[in-house]
């Protein structure tokens, strides 16, 4: 009996080692090819979305600058800007508000309608605040001018599902991660208005690319499963998010000529929930980030040196140009 008991619980133990072991693997694995071989010269169409989102950049990273409650005109003139840019292209734009230390909080937001507004939205969102003595061009400058282009190339597409064009502020620290950080108030509020949100993709730093070999880190462990040279974009979700990650990536790899990756991890692990989808994950959504990999990456993060000559214009209105290809068919 002892003998039984022994090895029932060494098969047992194995089970378990091939169950997380294939979850572990299945964390990497994502539908398609990362494109590979050389980028084509730019058509009209992107290097158009390029002059756009370098202006966007420049006016929030050099004509505005840092930009959080330290600076709180300046936080209030780039909710100014956001709402202009929408305004011009015909977009109803709506505010929630939220105080923090004595000052009003603006979370600002857009919606494309779509035919069947019984469908949970898609957000697509970003921060635009930046963090304590940095100008924040590539963060999150960079994820502000693409959501804002996404919403002037979207805005004559027709869908099936809604397409939340989101803004919020307060994700850099002290904010991230507490009740005062601007998503999680937006993401709740979502929530209690019984407005329903089927997914999120927070777009967070996404300018700064490179073709050095070693120029790409990765927290511990999982390095070894992707390439050492940062030129791709990455897309992050935790585990509850793998399927809207799947989606994602797919829809991506199979209508843009640009380098990517991804993976669905564990919550916990460093990186994964450095922006706002952590926020909707908080409220039940699946939820996942497309990003450079800032810190993993780019050298000036957090610095007086995020400022915009350090971005490619380019390589950014190719991601944005995938990522209305994501938007038509998550929305559908």
């Amino acid at each position: 009996m002892k003998r039984f008991s022994k090895w029932l619980f060494i098969l047992i133990v194995v089970l378990i080692c091939l169950y997380y072991g294939h979850s572990y693997y299945r964390s990497f694995r994502t539908p398609g090819k990362s494109f590979t071989g050389a980028l084509q010269p730019l058509d009209n169409f992107q290097a158009h979305v390029g002059d756009h989102l370098k202006d966007h950049v420049t006016m929030l990273a050099t004509q505005i600058g840092e930009r959080n409650l330290a600076h709180y005109d300046r936080l209030e003139q780039a909710a100014a800007y956001i709402r202009q840019q929408l305004e011009q292209q015909d977009y109803k734009v709506e505010e929630q508000d939220f105080t923090v230390q004595g000052k009003n909080c603006r979370n600002l937001f857009a919606v494309l309608d779509g035919s069947d507004k019984s469908k949970g939205a898609l957000v697509i969102g970003a921060h635009y605040d930046s963090v304590a003595g940095s100008p924040g061009a590539n963060d999150n400058g960079s994820g502000v001018a693409a959501v804002l282009e996404l919403a002037r190339i979207m805005k004559n597409e027709a869908t099936t599902r809604p397409i939340i064009f989101a803004f919020s502020p307060n994700e850099e620290p002290p904010y991230f991660q507490t009740d005062s950080m601007g998503s999680l108030q937006l993401a709740r509020w979502f929530k209690l208005q019984h407005f329903p949100v089927a997914s999120m993709i927070s777009i967070e730093t996404i300018g700064y690319y490179s073709d050095q070999p070693g120029s790409q880190k990765y927290p511990s462990g999982i390095s070894s499963f992707y390439p050492n040279t940062g030129n791709f974009t990455a897309f992050v979700g935790n585990l509850k998010s793998r399927a809207l990650l799947n989606s994602a990536i797919y829809a991506f790899r199979d209508t843009t000529h640009f380098p990517s990756e991804g993976a669905s991890l564990p919550g916990w692990m460093k990186g994964v929930g450095w922006s706002d989808q952590w926020a909707f994950w908080q409220t039940g959504v699946p939820a996942i980030m497309v990003t450079d990999t800032a810190p993993f990456r780019y050298p000036y993060y957090h610095t007086a040196n995020d400022t915009p000559d350090k971005l490619d214009y380019d390589k950014m209105a190719r991601v944005v140009v995938g990522l209305k290809h994501v938007l038509q068919a998550l929305a559908q």
